[in-house]
């Protein structure tokens, strides 16, 4: 498929006994365009499947979701949107990226499960925002940019009611100070380190 490349990688992630396989770009680099540094929310972050992905996917796999809408943030390769299926959740994987959205629905068939996709950058969040709340938000690796936490901040409070739940794994980005900081006074936090990847911490946050 033309998100992927000519020659993609595939990963293999064990989730809650049962092998996952993921396939991505071989070449992220290779995905770079004028128009990409032009437009810096379409640089390929989506390419790689990072540390924070596999932990959150982790930790996703070991709940029962038993039907819960469950929303993921910048799903990139969607491997938590894949846990989050294989758990019982009604997935609906969105990134500002074309090209993820079309990755993460590709490995979902690869991998037998059901997810839906849709393109949706935060900063016109509509198409989710009427959908709310949701039972279940997850997003790994947001915080790329301090501006990422601003539109975060904004953009959580209106995806989910007291009920609801939000995981975000971060492996200790800079815009996480700034991210976390803003939680005080509006969210109740718990945090959940791994021990493979010891840098990456999921933020578990409910409305105060």
């Amino acid at each position: 498929m033309r998100a992927l490349g000519p020659d993609p990688v595939e990963e293999i992630v064990g989730l809650d006994g049962r092998d996952v396989r993921v396939l991505r770009p071989r070449d992220g680099e290779s995905l770079l365009s004028e128009e990409a540094f032009e437009h810096e929310e379409f640089l390929p972050y989506w390419a790689e499947l990072w540390p924070s992905a596999r932990v959150l996917a982790a930790q996703v796999a070991a709940r029962a979701l038993r039907g819960a809408r469950t929303l993921e943030l910048g799903c990139g390769l969607g491997l938590p949107s894949i846990a989050a299926a294989l758990a019982g959740g009604r997935v609906l994987a969105t990134d500002w990226s074309p090209d993820a959205v079309e990755a993460a629905a590709h490995n979902a068939r690869r991998n037998g499960v059901e997810i839906e996709v849709a393109v949706v950058p935060w900063q016109r969040p509509e198409a989710i925002v009427e959908r709310a709340p949701w039972d279940f938000v997850i997003g790994a690796d947001l915080l790329y940019e301090r501006r990422n936490a601003g539109q975060l901040l904004e953009l959580l409070p209106r995806l989910v009611d007291q009920r609801g739940e939000v995981w975000i794994a971060d492996p200790g980005r800079r815009a996480a100070d700034a991210f976390l900081a803003g939680l005080a006074g509006r969210w109740e936090r718990r945090d959940q380190r791994d021990a493979e990847h010891p840098s990456v911490t999921v933020h578990r946050l409910r409305l105060a």
